[in-house]
């Protein structure tokens, strides 16, 4: 069955020293939107987690995050900078021999000064941390999957349910539409006979009405059409693969038919049952929105 565009995964890792955790989660949306949130360092992730993103998704909103943890593993490299150092030492010599002062510096006191040291942190190697996070990802992925598609199955078995109301709806509407001709007929040769006061009333004239109120209220082909989409978006709910579009389609063809119908009914019996038909549409298009 159709997968639904929810769903949530997790995964950590371990690589260079840090530990990586990847979550991801989807809503529905028109297309696939990824969005992917790394920390500054590692910036460099971000075309990889979206390329395997979109090599398993394709629809949804997709929110990536990736945390990371260091452990305090950083390898950071601290030297002196002798330059600066000498000079901070020339310059107190100067300024104790010209203008007569006393002391000497001290490690602490010079250590204090600014740039006296220079720190470096080793940048990760982003070979390693790139196919770590990927596989993070990836795993991530597949417990979003999961999600996915335990909610479309439960989705779809919904849908489906609701698909029969709107089948049984439809027979409803078939069969009133039928009965309206002859209640029509029956009730437009009360009004002349009333009208004409007793006169005999002209048969091709009766006729010549009933066929207009026919053509006018004539539903069948709608019907036709409507069962039509309904078998097609059956076949899709039990099909695989991103159909949610094609899904949405129907829906908006479906709601096509019925307000046709409802436009056509001359009959309150008629539009009560159309207005049933379109809220059990409506109800089936808020889930199908969701569908991958």
């Amino acid at each position: 069955m159709l997968k639904s565009m929810t769903g949530y995964g997790r995964c950590a890792v371990s690589a260079c020293g840090c530990d990586f955790t990847a979550e991801i989660r989807s809503v529905n949306h028109r297309y696939l939107d990824c969005s992917v949130r790394v920390p500054r360092l590692f910036v460099f992730l971000e075309d990889a987690v979206k390329s395997c993103v979109s090599n398993r998704l394709s629809r949804g909103k997709v929110d990536v995050f990736l945390s990371v943890d260091s452990n305090g593993a950083d390898n950071v490299g601290i030297t002196l900078n002798k330059p600066v150092v000498s000079a901070y030492l020339d310059a107190m010599r100067e300024l104790k021999s010209g203008y007569g002062l006393d002391g000497e510096p001290t490690v602490q006191f010079i250590s204090r000064m600014p740039d006296v040291f220079i720190i470096k942190k080793e940048e990760p190697d982003a070979e390693a941390v790139t196919a770590a996070v990927t596989k993070a990802v990836s795993t991530a992925l597949d417990g979003l999957e999961a999600m996915r598609i335990a909610e479309g199955e439960r989705l779809c078995g919904s849908i489906l349910s609701q698909m029969d109301v709107i089948g049984q709806l439809t027979a409803s509407i078939e069969r009133r539409s039928a009965e309206t001709l002859p209640e029509y007929r029956a009730k437009l040769e009360t009004r002349m006979r009333e009208v004409l006061e007793g006169s005999d009333i002209e048969e091709s004239r009766l006729l010549s009405e009933a066929a207009l109120f026919a053509d006018k209220t004539a539903v069948n082909e709608e019907i036709v059409r409507l069962r039509s989409h309904l078998t097609q978006l059956a076949a899709l709910m039990r099909s695989n693969g991103a159909q949610g579009r094609k899904a949405d389609f129907l829906i908006q063809e479906l709601h096509r038919e019925a307000n046709t119908i409802g436009s056509k009914g001359g009959d309150a019996e008629l539009a009560h049952m159309v207005v049933d038909l379109k809220a059990e549409i409506e109800k089936i298009r808020e889930q199908v929105q969701n569908l991958e």
